[in-house]
């Protein structure tokens, strides 16, 4: 635990008097050296590992998440990205030697990495641990100082990380500040050196909009459509398990989850029932009652997502209750194309079937939208794998598995187009929150930069077309 005492939030000090507290602290160096960036993230690994009860209860309050899904998903997926950063940072932080081109030598050239400066992570509420401690683990190993924007709609996750990041991390460098729309427009306001925001794409715009009157860079982790494929060369109850567990994890509240299934009639004639089958199987005959199925976040979000039940035939599910905000894992087969669930994210517990002629058309309707977070293939078919992979666009692709991809902590984690800008986890976190700059080193003696000075006399002439053709 730090021993710099307790810190503020929100509350305490306006958005802007806290940016200017940490802009102060940066200035003095405090945080660029290693031993600094290394007692902040053994900070924020003792914060994760003496309050797992309390996260877990937050989470339970705002999301009805168990305490395996908070583990696995939120609290020990975060301990595990920390864990690889630790592991790896002294090394990802040594410069990169550079050849230096021939009409330069004598010369050393190489990269360092330095530290951008106030960086600002604003959080979204669905993963409201991971999502807002996740990108803090590059930001601080990359040396920043750093102010954290946990969401308002996960008040009670809010509260513990804005309670515990004071006692655990450097105060004079790192801030928490809460509250909803108002602050988190005074912080954009603020001269940042760089903004990692996650959300949806509506507020992505109005991060971009701001950050552009300070030239502020910003990476933006959003969301989308992720389309599903799947054909019959594949083990369809194998298929159905993993969809049930990537599409119904968080309530279906899963930026990268499957939002849905493109399939042939013959496939979801097969599909269907098995998909219903594996939800039985993982939240029993009525998922209400069990402790592994979450609800919605609000009443705003349960009343978007009934307004997109009734498309297609129903599969599974369907039941609501309105006071628990409970939607039951729902599958609809032979959705219209143009029903309104096709119309947005649906970022909730509905996966919508939808008939494809078969792989052509099935391309040819994910690459008439906007490229998606994620993209995921269920086909055993060798050629049918290698079309997804050279034919479309999309942040990942998942052969066999939805979700996967995050854990990895050596991949990078981003959208393309609409769907975000940027990535992170393991080194990219890193680079993501470091300025990459480039370092020249010449002795003034011999001084070979005469050579292709003025005036430029016939002979130099010679000279320099001819280094320059060699290097062509």
């Amino acid at each position: 635990m730090s021993s710099t005492g307790a810190g503020e939030t929100a509350g305490q000090a306006s958005v802007s008097d806290t940016v200017a507290r940490l802009r102060a602290t940066y200035g003095t160096g405090r945080t660029k050296p290693l031993a600094w960036r290394l007692a902040q993230l053994k900070g924020l690994g003792a914060l994760l590992r003496d309050n797992g009860p309390a996260l877990e209860r937050a989470l339970w309050e705002d999301l009805h998440k168990s305490g395996a899904e908070a583990q696995y998903t939120e609290i020990g997926f975060t301990l595990a990205e920390l864990g690889s950063v630790r592991k790896h940072l002294r090394r990802w932080l040594r410069p990169t030697r550079v050849p230096a081109p021939a009409a330069l030598l004598p010369a050393t050239a190489r990269t360092v990495l330095e530290p951008l400066g106030v960086v600002a992570i604003i959080a979204p509420w669905n993963y409201p641990v991971q999502l807002t401690l996740a990108p803090a683990i590059g930001a601080l190993a990359a040396g920043n100082a750093v102010v954290l924007k946990p969401s308002e709609l996960a008040p009670a996750t809010a509260r513990v990380l804005g309670e515990l990041v004071p006692r655990y991390l450097d105060r004079s460098a790192v801030a928490v500040v809460q509250g909803g729309v108002p602050e988190t427009t005074e912080l954009l306001a603020q001269k940042l050196d760089h903004i990692f925001y996650t959300g949806n794409g509506t507020v992505g715009r109005i991060v971009l909009e701001a950050a552009a009157k300070n030239l502020t860079p910003v990476t933006l982790e959003l969301g989308g459509k992720s389309p599903t494929y799947v054909d019959e060369s594949v083990d369809l109850d194998a298929a159905a398990a993993r969809l049930v567990w990537g599409r119904f994890l968080n309530a279906g509240q899963t930026c990268i989850a499957p939002d849905y299934v493109l399939a042939t009639s013959a496939v979801q004639a097969k599909l269907g029932p098995l998909v219903a089958k594996w939800i039985e199987r993982y939240f029993g005959a009525d998922p209400r009652q069990s402790p592994d199925f979450g609800r919605v976040i609000n009443d705003r979000q349960f009343q978007r997502l009934t307004g997109l039940l009734g498309a297609g035939r129903l599969v599974a599910g369907g039941e609501t209750d309105a006071s628990q905000r409970y939607l039951a894992p729902t599958v609809l087969a032979d959705v219209p194309r143009d029903a309104p669930v096709m119309q947005q994210e649906i970022f909730g517990p509905i996966l919508p079937f939808v008939t494809v002629d078969g792989l052509d058309d099935a391309i040819d309707y994910i690459n008439a939208h906007d490229k998606p977070l994620a993209l995921y293939v269920f086909s055993e078919d060798a050629k049918t794998r290698r079309r997804f992979l050279t034919q479309t666009s999309s942040g990942a692709l998942g052969f066999g598995i939805p979700l996967g991809h995050i854990g990895v902590h050596g991949l990078p984690f981003g959208g393309v187009g609409a769907s975000g800008a940027g990535s992170y986890h393991g080194r990219r976190s890193l680079t993501t929150f470091s300025h990459e700059k480039a370092v020249l080193s010449k002795p003034l003696k011999p001084d070979t930069i005469q050579l292709v000075a003025p005036p430029y006399t016939p002979a130099r002439e010679r000279l320099i077309r001819k280094v320059l053709g060699k290097i062509s």
